[in-house]
């Protein structure tokens, strides 16, 4: 559990405003999400960065309807449906009118792991958010959040660390096709919450 007062609102400011500096920033950084149910919230322990011109981001084609929140200032919500089964969830990660993300792949649960159960239909603690797909079903992330501001708290926000991050690893991303060796994927070393093969964990 995790005392209410002891995450806060990360500001605008306090985000790198380059995608690959933002992925490694958001380790042991909160997600919090606000529901009529209670609070939701996690420390962010996987990331992987988009930055522009990347083949394998969705704003390499350039601005479109669906993509649009990908070119908002850094520190708002992209969210797609992908694989026509699950939501996944970004932050805009550089100046507005550039696109660029940063995908969360993995969240450690803090608060609100009841909801989350019932919302996977799962008790296993690891598995809940250990996947960009499960995490926006455990928060309950969807298309409606889409272009929200994280960096002014409300229905989901990023916060500060809970507790001090652990040392910061990095490997190649996965599930893409198109540069698929770059090192653009940050994790906190030795966390069993994250997702991906082991020999990406380490």
């Amino acid at each position: 559990m995790v005392d209410d007062h002891s995450i806060v609102v990360l500001r605008r400011r306090d985000l790198p405003a380059d995608t690959e500096s933002l992925a490694r920033f958001l380790i042991g950084k909160s997600l919090v999400r606000e529901t009529a149910e209670g609070r939701l919230s996690g420390r962010i322990v996987e990331a992987e960065a988009y930055p522009p011109g990347d083949a394998a981001g969705h704003a390499f084609r350039g601005l479109t309807e669906s993509n649009r929140s990908l070119f908002l200032e850094h520190g708002h919500a992209y969210i797609y449906f992908a694989y026509g089964s699950s939501y996944m969830m970004n932050v805009s990660a550089e100046r507005a009118g550039i696109g660029a993300g940063v995908l969360l792949r993995a969240v450690e649960p803090l608060e609100g792991i009841p909801l989350m159960e019932r919302r996977r239909n799962t008790e296993r603690l690891v598995d809940l958010c250990r996947g960009p797909g499960r995490l926006a079903r455990s928060f309950g992330i969807d298309k409606g959040l889409d272009g929200l501001d994280l960096c002014k708290g409300g229905p989901l926000w990023l916060g500060s660390a809970a507790r001090p991050t652990g040392v910061v690893g990095t490997s190649v991303r996965i599930g893409i096709s198109q540069e698929k060796e770059r090192p653009l994927r940050f994790f906190e070393r030795g966390n069993h919450f994250m997702s991906g093969p082991l020999r990406l964990r380490g």
